[in-house]
This record gives structure tokens, sequence and C-alpha cells, in this order.
């Protein structure tokens, strides 16, 4: 008996070694959990949907944080039954109202000044570009495969998709297409200007790809600057792909380097860095040749952050000077998850290159998608037990890991509003 007295006490007297999920920061993040979309603002979870669903997509935060846009899978679709559509839904979070905004859209996307959204709908090659006041929806362009609106809300940044022809592949071309006078009434034939013609074959040194579409098209903190993603056809464009810049008046464009589409090039907080993962091959031929670089535009000079023997997997810009990337050993892809790298964290500095681990995950789990919240200083990471696992645990820390915490346990797709 005195045995078991003494084993209670040194219990409570002990540190405990389970985290409990953290209450304690004001931010606001859109997930998805179990089927289902939920909303974590100042530390209350809130289911926000009843039935189950399939989300194809991360849902994104209007500009004010006041609405939601998710896209949800559905069984059926106009002309075939047996196939699916990708409905656009929007969820207010003051009336606590959902309204289809779209039978079967892509890649909507919140203006960066007002509460409305848009769209591309259709069949390849290039769909149709619209716009959803919430109440409505309105054609604005014809044949985009992929848009960004303009960092004032008042035009795109659209691309076409090239086109297979007797005589071989047409042209990709960037347009800019204005709203300027108002988006209800738009003539749709001539609503569009060449920014500028792609090479149809594009590429580093002796890697080449042919210019089928593009990707990721992304305004640098200046607006001076847009990176896109150069993609061949569908297959291909999983192994390689290469990432381009072009000034905003389409006078300048360069190949920087090659990508896959699997990570996201990322602007610097207010500097045009542009910070990228270099490396053709998809990740199931092997976590290696992965490396983390950051090219300075309009100097293109680069810098690689990846030692020797280790691959980079993902990464965020903590200030213009600083980044953490998720990294792991150079190691072959395995069939068998447990013998796959488990990512930690390291906070990595341009100047001088210092480059410190800051996560420590217990063993078969690791750290992905890290991401700095510039609102709170804080940065967020998923660990969970494996790179295709879709599940994990979301914690936050201070940018040098300290003071680790759950933010949000069994998480999926998520988004945060960053003010």
């Amino acid at each position: 008996m005195r045995f078991i007295q003494i084993l209670f006490v040194l219990f409570l007297l002990s540190p405990p070694t389970i985290h409990a999920e953290t209450d304690a920061y004001p931010v606001k993040v859109a997930f998805t959990r179990d089927g289902y979309l939920w909303i974590k603002n100042d530390g209350h979870e809130e289911k926000i949907t009843n039935d189950k669903a399939i989300y194809s997509n991360t849902p994104q935060w209007s500009f004010d944080g006041k609405m939601l846009v998710y896209e949800k899978m559905v069984a059926g679709s106009i002309g075939n039954p047996n196939g699916t559509s990708n409905e656009l839904w929007v969820y207010d979070t003051v009336t606590k109202k959902h309204q289809k905004i779209f039978y079967d859209g892509y890649n909507p996307q919140w203006s960066p000044t007002e509460n409305i959204v848009a769209f591309t709908a259709g069949d390849a090659p290039g769909g149709i570009l619209n716009i959803s006041d919430l109440d409505g929806f309105y054609n604005i362009a014809l044949g985009v495969g992929n848009y960004v609106w303009q960092p004032d809300g008042k035009g795109f940044i659209a691309s076409s998709v090239a086109s297979i022809r007797p005589d071989g592949w047409t042209h990709t071309i960037l347009y800019t297409v204005s709203i300027e006078q108002g988006y209800k009434d738009v003539p749709l034939m001539n609503n569009g200007k060449r920014l500028f013609v792609i090479p149809k074959e594009v590429g580093i040194d002796d890697v080449k790809v042919i210019a089928i579409g593009t990707e990721k098209l992304k305004f640098s903190p200046d607006g001076k600057w847009i990176s896109f993603v150069i993609s061949p056809t569908a297959s291909w464009a999983m192994d390689s792909d290469m990432l381009a810049v072009i000034s905003a008046d389409g006078k300048d464009f360069e190949v920087i380097d090659e990508v896959i589409l699997e990570f996201t090039p990322k602007w610097a907080l207010t500097k045009n860095l542009l910070g990228y993962i270099a490396g053709g091959g998809r990740i199931v031929f092997g976590f290696k040749n992965k490396d983390l670089k950051v090219t300075e535009l309009p100097a293109s000079r680069s810098v690689d952050l990846t030692p020797a023997h280790y691959a980079d997997i993902g990464f965020t810009w903590v200030d213009d000077n600083s980044l953490i990337v998720s990294r792991v050993p150079e190691t072959e892809w395995s069939n068998a998850p447990a013998k796959r790298p488990k990512p930690v964290l390291y906070f990595v500095t341009l100047a001088g290159q210092r480059q410190v681990k800051v996560t420590d995950p217990p063993k078969g789990e690791g750290d992905f998608n890290p991401m700095f919240l510039p609102s709170i200083n804080k940065i967020t990471w998923l660990r969970k037990s494996d790179f295709v696992a879709a599940a994990g645990d979301l914690w936050i820390a201070e940018p040098d890991g300290k003071n680790a915490e759950i933010l949000i346990h069994g998480i999926e797709l998520y988004a945060f509003y960053l003010t």
C-alpha cells in the first residue's frame, strides 16, 4: 500500500509527456476532419457541415476572413450520371449559412479586395473564367487554363493551354484580363491582351519540357514579378516542370530551375526573393534531388540551402532572411511506410547559411508542411506518421521550436486566415 501511495505522489509531481490541445492562440483555421468541415477560432472548435463529404482541395478564406469557399466532390455530372462534379460552396461565418455558387467549378480564388470569387469551368483545353458575387456568376474570359488575381483586384493574369495540331503543339500564352470597368457585362471575345508568348519548349541546360500549361501563378511582394510553373503533359508533369518568372509588364522572362508540382514556390514576405524546392523526379522515385533554393530578382542570383546527403520536402519564410524547412536524409523510396524517412524542421538563414534543428518528433512520426504566422510570430506544422498520410496533428511553437503544443488534433486539409 505504501508503494502505491509513493507512485501516486510521483505521478502527480511528474510533468505530463502528452501535450494537450492548446487554446492560447488567437488564430482562425478552417480544416477538414473525418469528412466534415470545421473552423477553430480563438480556441473554440466548431463543426460547420452536417453531412459527410469528400473535399477536393484546401478551403480558402476571403480577404476579410468573414467567408470561406470550399470544394465538394459529388456523384453525377451533367451528361454523365456515372461521373462526378466538383461543387463550389461558400460559407458565411456571420450568418452561418452555406451557399452553392456553382455546380462544377475549379480553382476558386477570392478577390484580394472584395468578397467575390473567381473560378474556372468547362472542358479542356482551357475553360471559362467566371466571377461569382454570391448572387450569380458572370463569364469573364474564354480558353483559360490557369489564372491569378492582380494585386489590386482589377483583373487577372491568365494563361491559355497549348493544343496539339498536325504540325505540333501550339504556344501557351499569358494574358492580362481586365475588369476595371466592371465584371457583369464583359465582351468575352475581346477581353484579353497578350502579355507574353511562352516558347514551345523551355528548360535549364539539357533538361527541356514542352510548355503545355501553367500552374501556381503568384505575384511578388511588390507586384513587379510573377512566378509560375510551366508544365508539360500530365504524366510528364509529375516528374519534370520548369519554374519561371516574368515581369508584370511582360518584358522580362526567365526560366529559373527544374521543379515538380508537389512543391509550391513561395515569395519572401517583403523582398523579391523566390524560394523553391529544385529537382526533378517524383517522390516515389526517392527522397533525393530536392534542394531548397532562393533566387533574388531581378539579379537572378541564387543560393542553395540544402546540405549534401539531405532532401527538403517543404518550407516557409519566417522573414526576408530566414526560413523553416522540412528535411530528411537522402533515402530511396520504400513501399513499407515504416522505412520511409521522417522529416524534422530546421531553421535556416540566408546570411551565413546557419542551420539549426528546431523539432524532434517521436519515433515513427515526422514534421511536415511548416507554415509561419506573422501576426503572432509562430510556426505551425503537421506531425503525422508518413509522407502520404492524410491526417495528423497540427502543432504550433516559437520560430526556434520552443513551447511546442498541439493546436488541433486529427486535421487533414487546413487553411489559416492570415491578418
